[in-house]
């Protein structure tokens, strides 16, 4: 840290968004504006879409939007109260906040599930960039339908050279984009959730649910649930496009609403398409419904919202490399293309066997990330009192605050396997089935509440009297 801070400050305001150093004060200057354009340009992507899909095999189009935006509320409260408070005091990525926890070589687990999980997201976000470019390149008659396998590969490849060229500039680049695409994405999303609302309004009153539980408590929970897991997958996200806010206050509203809210109110396009239509994926039907003019506008709102989204994820997973020893000394055009590179092979070689798979994928986002979520705010909060030492987040030797027990905090590594047991209890990630008291308390929140618990209680039985962590003595 002290070598960097000794750069040049020119140096460091052309590339420090680019690493995985932290913010100096004067580099955190987005606005709220700023900061809520460029969130909710990330959260408005096709997996929204989806998302609606599995809610509506449980819930009516009201009961499915009024559970999935509670839901999402609450998961992204979760990861707001997690990552935003330190990210933005401290000018750090979420990885980076993740180290005080998991240690100075354990952190690197955070850093592969970021890495997972932003292969998995942007995955399905070039899979369905591919779709839509097909569908729309038939709609205007450039194209025959046969021709769609050539070209999906194709189209992908595109895809991944917009989001890489975008990425040369770092967080400017990201800002850019989402700029441009802000006004279209908002006006668009809008206006397709109002065409089918209105189109298709009385048939999707009365739609029903197609695979419902006969328990109706079961239904609703689970729709809570949809939305908490499916906006817990956001904490590998927001610690990078945060930590440019100059404090918490002026990025948690941000936050909440331009990541927050954006998903239920897409997710309800797919909700609404798959009851009415039994299609969510809206380069099958946009064009059917609204005609081939209004079908290839809505087509071109797709491919710009998963690119959008594409490029803030492969950011945010770019800056998390950085923190490997044998990353730091990369380039940033070599380590973006790391960071892009699997997620252009699932696109490109397994679309359809990744697609299959989706919604194991989102459950593996719940086990994952609600404990992590639990831990991270019971050791910030309730051991911390709110005080990290950036310097230890940045040492690795032993002896060093965060160093624990060979780089690993056992705190941490206990409340994670005891999170993961709790929720696979609770729902099994694959095929769905529940234990009590799954409908009464969903599956993520006591997963959150089981991880924090077991990381207080063996960091203050066995950490602390060791003298591992760095706590104070009054922690």
């Amino acid at each position: 840290m002290t070598l960097q801070l000794e750069q040049p400050t020119e140096m460091r305001r052309a590339s420090a968004d680019r690493d995985a150093w932290p913010l100096l004060p004067a580099e955190r200057n987005w606005s709220q504006w700023q900061l809520f354009v460029v969130l909710t340009v990330s959260a408005v992507a096709t997996w929204c879409y989806v998302i609606g899909q599995y809610v509506g095999y449980y819930l009516n189009f009201w009961q499915g939007f009024t559970t999935l935006t509670a839901g999402s509320m609450v998961g992204m409260l979760l990861v707001t109260v997690a990552v935003v408070p330190a990210a933005t005091r401290f000018g750090i990525d979420s990885i980076a906040t993740s180290k005080p926890f998991f240690g100075s070589r354990g952190w690197m687990f955070a850093a592969l599930l970021q890495y997972i999980s932003v292969i998995g997201w942007n995955s399905l976000l070039l899979i369905f960039f591919s779709k839509s470019g097909v569908q729309l390149l038939v709609a205007m008659g450039l194209m025959n339908e046969g021709a769609g396998a050539i070209a999906a590969p194709i189209l992908t490849t595109i895809a991944c050279l917009a989001v890489y060229v975008s990425l040369l500039r770092g967080a400017t680049g990201v800002e850019r984009v989402s700029k441009w695409l802000f006004g279209f994405i908002v006006a668009v999303g809008g206006w397709m959730l109002f065409m089918l609302l209105t189109q298709k309004g009385p048939e999707l009153m009365a739609a029903q649910p197609s695979t419902p539980s006969p328990d109706p408590l079961w239904n609703y929970t689970t729709g809570i649930e949809l939305g908490i897991v499916s906006l817990l997958s956001w904490w590998p996200y927001i610690g990078a496009m945060v930590r440019v806010a100059p404090s918490a206050p002026k990025a948690t509203l941000p936050s909440m609403l331009g990541m927050g809210l954006p998903v239920p109110l897409l997710s309800a396009i797919g909700l609404g398409a798959m009851l009415v239509l039994q299609e969510a994926d809206p380069s099958k039907w946009l064009i059917s419904l609204g005609g081939p003019l209004f079908g290839s506008i809505a087509l071109l709102f797709v491919i710009a919202a998963n690119l959008g989204t594409a490029v803030t994820g492969v950011y945010a997973s770019a800056v998390g490399l950085k923190h490997l020893p044998i990353v730091s000394g990369w380039s940033w055009p070599l380590t973006v293309a790391v960071a892009l590179a699997p997620v252009g092979i699932v696109g490109i070689v397994i679309p359809d066997l990744f697609f299959s798979n989706f919604g194991n994928f989102l459950a593996f986002i719940g086990v994952m990330f609600a404990p992590l979520c639990g831990i991270q705010i019971v050791d910030y909060y309730g051991l911390r009192h709110q005080q990290l030492s950036i310097r230890s987040i940045y040492e690795t030797q032993v002896g060093s605050p965060y160093y624990y027990l060979g780089g690993f905090n056992p705190a941490a590594i206990a409340g994670m396997i005891a999170g993961f047991v709790t929720y696979v209890y609770l729902l099994n990630p694959v095929s769905y089935a529940s234990n009590a008291p799954y409908q009464y308390l969903t599956a993520s929140l006591p997963t959150c509440f089981v991880g924090g618990l077991v990381y207080w209680l063996v960091t203050k039985f066995v950490c602390q009297p060791l003298g591992w962590g760095g706590y104070d003595s009054k922690s």
